[in-house]
Order: structure tokens, then sequence, then C-alpha cells
């Protein structure tokens, strides 16, 4: 598993429009977020921090410049945005992957190839980036990309697991890291779409672990 160190995150500038997709300029610090439709109170005060954090560095994007859409469906292009420049991953100098559906004018083409490259997402006829993400799916691109100690052992109580073995180690994983848990105690739900504020809170998870050198290491 490899550390990420704390250092300056680039600022991210995306500004071309593709089937109605459009990503904001985001500022390099922020006391706070503009967005209208996250509360700044008990009721949603990790949203808000985790939000507030990601934004000022350049990793995640509101859908217009005053609202975030927190409980609305990630697509499969926005979590390869909010995950690449998580991990400060190069999109500019990249290979094209040869997704048939993410050409190189594509708003989130050197996210989605930077994470092709690392393996974190598999090469295929098509990448589906207007598509929603799944949890299960969710689940996989973290802990490749964090290079999380995979679980070894499945024993989290869900009765939904997914008939792959491999998926259920990543969700395991993610659950032993206290990054996400169940919808749930028996259920975690791998096929339903993650919202844009819960990627936001896993990704800031993720960043807080590492940042702060404290790993869980995977059940045994």
């Amino acid at each position: 598993m490899k550390k990420i160190k704390k250092s300056k995150y680039m600022l991210a500038l995306a500004t071309s429009v593709l089937t109605g997709a459009v990503v904001y300029a985001m500022p390099t610090t922020a006391a706070s977020i503009p967005f209208s439709d996250i509360k700044n109170d008990s009721s949603e005060e990790e949203l808000y921090r985790a939000v507030s954090d990601l934004y000022s560095k350049g990793i995640v994007f509101g859908t217009t410049s005053t609202t975030f859409s927190p409980y609305e469906n990630l697509t499969r292009g926005e979590a390869a945005y909010f995950l690449a420049e998580a991990l400060q991953l190069d999109t500019k100098n990249v290979e094209n992957p040869g997704f048939k559906d993410v050409p190189t004018t594509h708003t989130y083409y050197g996210h989605i190839a930077a994470l092709a490259a690392k393996n974190i997402i598999q090469k295929s006829e098509s990448y589906n980036p207007s598509n929603p993400i799944t949890r299960s799916q969710m689940a996989k691109i973290i802990t490749l990309g964090f290079e999380l100690e995979q679980a070894s052992r499945i024993l989290a109580p869900f009765t939904d697991f997914t008939n792959d073995i491999e998926t259920n180690r990543y969700i395991q994983t993610l659950v032993n890291y206290s990054i996400t848990q169940g919808t749930s105690t028996t259920q975690f739900s791998p096929y339903t779409y993650v919202k844009r504020g819960q990627m936001s809170l896993f990704i800031y998870r993720a960043l807080e672990k590492f940042e702060d050198d404290f790993y869980i290491t995977g059940i045994e």
C-alpha cells in the first residue's frame, strides 16, 4: 500500500463541454463553498467539510456555480475526474485507452485515460462515461486507486454481496478501512448508484487516513 503524502493539489481547469457535462474551474483555496444545497450544520457536517476540502483542492466540482447536487447520481465520467484528481495523476500526458465512447475531445478523456493507464479501470470497448457508477464499481476503483491492502476474508454481514468474489473483497476492504459501510446492517446494495455527495465522502475519508498516516489493515 502506497502512502499519499500531503502536498499542494494542482488547480483543475476543465472548461470543455460534451453531452451537457460542464466542469467548473476550481479555486486553489476556499474558506467555504459556494453551494447552497449543502448545509453547514449538524445535519450535513461531514458532507460540508468533505466537499469544502475537496473543492478547495480542485478535486470535485458542482453541477452549477451555486449547486453541488450531493444527492444526484454520480456518472462514471465524474467519478474518473474526482478520483484522478484525488490521486494527483497526470491527466495531460496520457495514452489513449481506446474506449470508443471516450474520444480525445471528451471532457473527462484525460482522467479516464489516466485511470486506465494505472489499471484502476479496465480497458474494454466502451467506458460508458455518462452512466451512473454503482457502489460495487466505486469500491473497486477506490481500493485500486489508493492501493489499499485488500481484505483476505469476507466478514461483513451483508446478504446481498455480488456473485463475484473479487468485487466482494473490494467492498470488504472499504469496510475494513471505514471508508464506507452498508446501506443497512445487512445490506450493502452493490448495484445501487453512488451519489455525488457520497463519492466526495468516500474520497475525503480515504485521503484523511493517508494524510494522517493512519492505516487500518485488512482483516485476516
